[in-house]
């Protein structure tokens, strides 16, 4: 993936803090926006993660702080929910002006809100996605309504919203009562994913009926099992953005993934140092994947990592070849795992007489057949899962030419 940072200026001359997330051959198939929670940013994990899974999916998404959040200018009073829209809008712009209309938009609790509104503006939108949204854009009032008697008399009153101060007025308060969100769900006509956590304490679930139920078909909901509101573990925050991509592929059509350049090989890996820590991003002609390294060795673990690549490669070249030899047999084999391990092993631990002692780079396969199998069949099948090509490949000794290609 690549990451590109931006600096788009909304309609009332302040500069909104942005950034582009990219497949990692730079050439999206669509572009989505991302609006953030109430009161969050657009540097949360849950946003990078949503956003770089969306990119594995084809989509350039840009994601980007509302005015008076982050480090976007503006103050946070000027930051009602009117003035999303219109950043939402503005955003907008800036991507059509400078990459392509934006078909998709994501929104986050509140920001889910007010794509529907952009959504119901703009004619470039094909589709939408809320996660954890409300139903009614009035609803965050009930995080600073202790607090709204003191407005009239004071002017500007200082309120705490996920544990950090912010400043509101009045025009900030009355501005949440100017939308009738439902009314715009039913006329919006468009393909919305509904995704909702049943126990979230912030915005609870019945929220999530309102919506699919104004909303008209095509409309689909995609329970967000323990997560919680904010989206805390990475797990859960991945797991929305590949189920959003996911479900978007059936509403856009279908585009050749066109590499930066492979060189005429068979794949390319990408990594952006300075972005990116270990997350390598990998793509063939038509498949793209994620390569990264565990948390245990300072990774993000967004991928499985090298070995576990390795590992896979032999594993699937296994129960292919497997499965070609039953059929060919007309045996019953109805199923086959693979497991792998792999490991370093010294040369003791595996019995093996060499002159100096060392360890050996080792894989461990076991195999789990399911059918009407008798020994015979069984033993023949382990000795011809040692016979498909990756494994024969890793056992022969293997040239490795490197080359330095111009810039």
């Amino acid at each position: 993936m690549n990451t590109v940072k931006l600096e788009i200026e909304n309609r009332k001359g302040l500069k909104l803090q942005a950034y582009l997330e990219l497949p990692a051959n730079q050439k999206p198939n669509q572009f989505a926006i991302f609006a953030h929670c109430f009161s969050c940013n657009s540097n949360f994990n849950a946003v990078k993660n949503i956003s770089r899974s969306l990119s594995n999916h084809g989509f350039g998404v840009l994601r980007f702080d509302f005015t008076g959040l982050g480090k976007s200018e503006g103050e946070f009073a000027e930051s009602h929910f009117s003035a999303n829209v219109e950043d939402l809008l503005d955003v907008h712009t800036y991507l059509e002006k400078h990459y392509k209309a934006p078909a998709l938009l994501v929104g986050h609790s509140l920001g889910g809100a007010a794509v529907i509104v952009a959504a119901s503006k703009l004619e470039s939108v094909k589709a939408v996605a809320t996660i954890g949204a409300p139903a009614t854009v009035n609803h965050v009032t009930h995080l600073f309504s202790h607090a709204i008697n003191d407005i009239p008399e004071k002017g500007e009153i200082e309120v705490q919203i996920g544990g950090r101060p912010f400043k509101i007025n009045q025009d900030f308060v009355a501005d949440f009562n100017k939308t009738d969100l439902p009314k715009i769900i039913k006329e919006l006509r468009k393909p919305i994913l509904v995704l909702h956590a049943p126990f979230d304490k912030i915005v609870g679930i019945e929220n999530a009926h309102q919506i699919y139920h104004n909303a008209i078909h095509p409309k689909s909901f995609v329970s967000l099992d323990t997560a919680d509101h904010l989206l805390s573990k990475s797990s859960d925050s991945i797991y929305v953005g590949n189920m959003i991509g996911t479900w978007a592929e059936r509403y856009f059509e279908p585009e050749e993934n066109s590499m930066i350049s492979a060189e005429g090989e068979q794949l390319v890996g990408h990594l952006n140092v300075l972005e990116d820590n270990f997350t390598t991003s990998i793509q063939t002609k038509k498949h793209s994947f994620i390569a990264d390294e565990p948390t245990s060795v300072g990774g993000d673990d967004f991928g499985p990592s090298p070995y576990d690549f390795l590992s896979a490669g032999l594993a699937a070249c296994t129960v292919m070849t497997l499965k070609l030899y039953a059929e060919r047999k007309k045996w019953d084999l109805q199923e086959v795992f693979v497991y792998i391990t792999y490991s370093k092993k010294h040369s003791d631990d595996l019995n093996i007489d060499v002159d100096t002692p060392t360890r050996f780079d080792h894989l461990q396969k076991k195999l789990k057949f399911i059918g009407d199998l008798d020994e015979k069949q069984t033993q023949r099948l382990k000795e011809i899962a040692s016979k498909c090509p990756v494994h024969k490949t890793l056992q022969n000794k293997i040239m490795i030419e490197t080359e330095i290609l111009e810039s």
